[in-house]
């Protein structure tokens, strides 16, 4: 546990102590008692060991709301694989290759367009 798991958890110790003693109380205090409670249930969810652990899939996320689980037993999942690093290759053709192609392309394109129009002269 790390020092915001610690003091989230003290946080969430209080709340359950101050649940106890509203529902000792009775009247007003009994019937916001369970709140409190379920509000310091939740507040052990929000460690943030844990939300780190969910953000990385290694702990459980479809729990039923009365459920509690301080912390996972161990990963859920694994560790997810690494990704291949490319080593500064680009996949395709040149891109100036390219450029010069559609450039010859480009310049047969408009001789055969003006050879052609001198074949159908407008006189």
């Amino acid at each position: 546990m790390n020092k915001g798991d610690l003091l989230v958890d003290r946080g969430a110790d209080r709340l359950q102590e101050l649940a106890r003693k509203a529902a000792a109380k009775g009247g007003v205090g009994e019937k916001l008692a369970q709140p409190l409670a379920e509000d310091a249930a939740f507040l052990r969810k929000l460690k943030p060991s844990l939300i780190a652990a969910r953000a990385k899939g290694q702990a459980p996320t479809d729990q039923e709301p009365g459920a509690e689980t301080v912390a996972p037993s161990a990963p859920q999942l694994g560790p997810r694989p690494k990704k291949k690093k490319k080593s500064g290759k680009r996949s395709g053709p040149n891109p100036f290759l390219v450029m010069g192609a559609a450039l010859v392309v480009g310049i047969l394109v408009a001789k055969v367009v003006d050879w052609r129009g001198h074949a159908h002269p407008r006189d």
